[in-house]
């Protein structure tokens, strides 16, 4: 049986991904491509790993690979310890130029939510229970 093992974004930029993503606490190597290939791994807590890959090293092998359009690619989203912490999750990244997809609010299913978008547009949701 197949096991989810790992979770791939595909980014324009890799060290400024790595970088908005490590202030998320995976922890990406240093320097983040050594060998040049366009890609990094961070593994998460249970053993998921966050892959990054760019836009060329994904164009090497699928040739076809377009941009999507009408929406975010992914869903990621990072659990924060407490209500306060993703208020202050939040505050920090938008602090440091990330922007606002949905401010933090108080989410019908019973958690704080707030949504930002990472370096390449994607929607980065952060929660914790009310």
């Amino acid at each position: 049986m197949a096991q989810l093992a790992a979770v791939g974004v595909i980014v324009a930029d890799l060290e400024r991904s790595a970088a908005f993503y490590r202030k998320l606490g995976l922890d990406f190597p240093d320097p983040i491509d050594p060998e040049g290939h366009g890609h990094a791994e961070a593994v998460g807590p249970g053993g998921l790993r966050v892959m990054l890959d760019t836009i060329d090293t994904i164009g090497s092998f699928d040739p076809n690979w377009t941009k999507p359009s009408g929406g975010h690619r992914i869903g990621l989203a990072f659990e924060c310890n407490s209500a306060a912490d993703v208020d202050a999750t939040y505050a920090k990244l938008i602090g440091e130029a990330a922007k606002s997809y949905k401010e933090p609010w108080d989410a019908f299913w019973g958690q704080r939510y707030a949504q930002i978008n990472d370096p390449d547009g994607n929607v980065v949701d952060l929660f914790a229970a009310l």
